[in-house]
């Protein structure tokens, strides 16, 4: 069985994505930030398949040039992946008139920008291959407008719109596209959002369930397996995408009411 590569592969959804993939029999080339936080990734890989090569490139997503390197390294090690899932990501709520306009930059440059490259090298590799399968990671945020996520939302709006654009583009190429709305998913990326989401936010947000990292990266792999276009992950994230049109009237009178009540 051909390669995974997997972004975002040291912790949370990306790293359970791996687990699962190498267990399913895939070599994994992992890549993320922390090189220590990596090794670590292996190693717990491996204890659950021994078997499969596992191959760590610590490198920042958002940096085009050394991530287009480390890709190029991986595909000499493992050829085109048959399944590349980009989910190395950062969400730093705030409030728009107090969040800088690099927090902004960096949003669009990791969230957006990072799955571009990846997806970019990836596919052209995957094309020539004869095909592939890529997963994209959205965000229930990128249904409609929610408080205090003016630097996350839009990045995961312009996913959705490449993912969308590469759903048509590159089928007839046989590369399948997957775009995933998780809902809260129990992961350090939501333990770190919440120690900057305003009152408000944390009002509007609350009441959505917390899903694992496991059955997030479980339902991701699905999709793709099954070439569905999007995977929705439960009940309410699923309502979102079919009915957004029809509720988000309802969804920004719902919040006004909770910003007026909590924020000066």
């Amino acid at each position: 069985m051909s390669a995974a590569f997997v972004t975002g592969g040291s912790s949370g959804i990306g790293l359970e994505a791996a687990r699962q993939l190498a267990s399913a029999g895939h070599d994994v080339a992992l890549f993320a930030r922390d090189p220590d936080k990596l090794l670590a990734a292996r190693n717990s890989i491996l204890n659950d398949a021994p078997s499969r090569r596992i191959e760590i490139f610590p490198v920042d997503v958002s940096e085009r040039d050394t991530m287009l390197a480390a890709i190029d390294r991986a595909l000499d090690i493992f050829g085109a992946p048959q399944m590349a899932i980009a989910s190395a990501g950062i969400a730093e709520p705030g409030l728009f008139t107090e969040q800088s306009l690099a927090l902004h930059e960096e949003h669009m440059a990791v969230n957006y920008f990072g799955s571009l490259y990846f997806t970019r090298a990836v596919s052209d590799a995957m094309i020539t291959a004869g095909g592939g399968k890529i997963g994209l990671i959205s965000s229930g945020a990128a249904f409609f407008g929610i408080y205090g996520y003016g630097a996350y939302a839009p990045s995961k709006f312009a996913l959705r719109g490449l993912a969308e654009v590469l759903h048509l583009e590159l089928g007839h190429k046989g590369i399948g596209i997957t775009l995933c709305y998780p809902p809260d998913t129990d992961t350090p990326q939501l333990a770190a959002e919440n120690r900057t989401k305003p009152v408000a936010t944390q009002k509007i947000t609350k009441g959505g369930g917390l899903w694992s990292a496991q059955d997030v990266a479980a339902a991701l792999i699905e999709g793709m397996n099954k070439d569905k276009f999007v995977v929705t992950p439960g009940f309410q994230i699923g309502a979102l995408h079919r009915l957004t049109s029809l509720i988000a009237p309802a969804l920004r009178w719902h919040q006004k009411r909770i910003i007026r009540k909590e924020e000066p």
